[in-house]
């Protein structure tokens, strides 16, 4: 694809990066025998460059020594690597376009943007090319485009697996997250790729995020309303009044790490970025040492006071995005609005590293909408463990209102 591509295209939707496929056999036989897999460019398959969908990027390193953690543990448990996968440029984005390599095409709305940045992987998955595969998730970039695709997704407790041969992006905030062809798929990796549990999952107590579904729009927020009447979730409000607080603390926290981690590199090397994604980059110079300083503990209060929220055995649900996916033509107001409400919902597990599990709810106009059910830190496998009945309530939740 040339510079200013809209769309990516061909027999695999655009999900994949340019160039001949990469195939890789599994090392050994295990629980994952027989699934294929695909990876976000952002994580290191050895051998080739780690392009981190910008083009300056991969001219200017080396291919991997060696496979990142993630890889080595899948291929070392049975599952076949299929492909790399579009990444919007270094992550920085919800939207799932890259401007040098084009836009990946949502298999289940065309028209619609895939949501970003793990694109690739989530089209990969939803068209059927991969049972599972891989991208990372710093303020949403795997429970976005899982929710966009209509595919079931987990961002895991932050740390729980390791980053290990892993492009940093704003490192408190990065994990890797897993998309899958269905829920039993999901477990089946996540099994693999998490610490195992030290006891079995409690029965689930449920809130319900009043204040995030207020940041949905109308038809999604009732949609979602009828779904999540099975739950007898009690009402809490997580931002207390302090929506803008929260996006400021997330702007700059993640923006101070962004720079730490990326900026030497953009100041050497002064690569061509999108002209969606350059004002992001040079925004970053602006961000004031003091005002990191301060959102830092500003993040330590909002951290404390989810962690009081949700012990062990607290299961919050919110609207995995405020509304259903952006048209590829959206405007640029429709692309802001979306960002302030998305970024607030999905603040909530980032600041605090909380595992957040997305699961496909159906259709607004069409289009798939996702619930997602966040716990405890280290509570994955309560999430896991619940997974299939959640998904199985959602769905006899939509043939009662069909």
């Amino acid at each position: 694809m040339t510079s200013g591509a809209q769309h990516a295209g061909g027999m695999d939707g655009g999900a994949f990066v340019p160039g001949p496929r990469m195939h890789l056999a599994p090392t050994r036989s295990g629980t994952l025998d027989g699934l294929r897999f695909a990876v976000k460019d952002l994580i290191d398959v050895a051998g080739s460059v780690t392009g981190g969908g910008n083009p300056d990027w991969a001219r200017t390193h080396a291919p991997a020594a060696r496979h990142a953690h993630v890889v080595a543990r899948l291929l070392d448990t049975g599952a076949a690597l299929c492909g790399k996968t579009i990444t919007d440029e270094l992550a920085f984005s919800l939207e799932g376009e890259n401007w040098h390599y084009g836009t990946p095409v949502n298999p289940r709305c065309p028209d619609c943007l895939p949501g970003g940045s793990s694109s690739g992987s989530a089209v990969a998955v939803a068209a059927g090319l991969a049972d599972f595969a891989l991208g990372t998730d710093t303020g949403g970039s795997v429970r976005v485009p899982a929710a966009f695709c209509g595919v079931p997704a987990l961002r895991p407790t932050h740390g729980a697996i390791s980053l290990d041969g892993v492009l940093p992006f704003a490192p408190s905030y990065d994990t890797i997250g897993i998309f899958a062809q269905s829920v039993p798929v999901l477990g089946r990796v996540a099994a693999a790729l998490l610490p195992r549990p030290a006891s079995s999952a409690p029965i689930p107590r449920y809130l319900l995020a009043r204040d995030a579904f207020a940041l949905a729009d109308g038809p999604l927020r009732r949609h979602l309303a009828w779904l999540t009447g099975d739950f007898d979730a009690a009402p809490v409000d997580i931002f207390d009044g302090g929506l803008e607080r929260w996006l400021r603390c997330y702007a700059v926290c993640q923006g101070g790490e962004i720079r730490q981690s990326l900026g030497p590199w953009i100041h050497a090397v002064h690569p061509r970025f999108g002209p969606a994604i350059a004002p992001r980059f040079a925004g970053l110079d602006d961000i004031a040492q003091a005002d990191i300083e301060r959102e830092a503990t500003v993040r330590a209060l909002l951290r404390a006071g989810l962690d009081a929220l949700l012990p062990p055995g607290a299961v919050l649900l919110v609207p995995t995005t405020p509304r259903t996916a952006l048209p590829r033509n959206a405007s640029g107001e429709e692309r802001a609005a979306f960002y302030q409400a998305a970024l607030a919902i999905n603040a909530i597990a980032g600041h605090a590293g909380l595992p957040q599990l997305t699961l496909p709810a159906g259709t607004v106009d069409g289009k798939p909408v996702a619930l997602s059910f966040i716990a405890a830190r280290h509570a994955d496998a309560l999430l896991l463990s619940h997974a299939p009945q959640w998904q199985r309530r959602i769905d006899a939740g939509l043939s009662r209102r069909a």
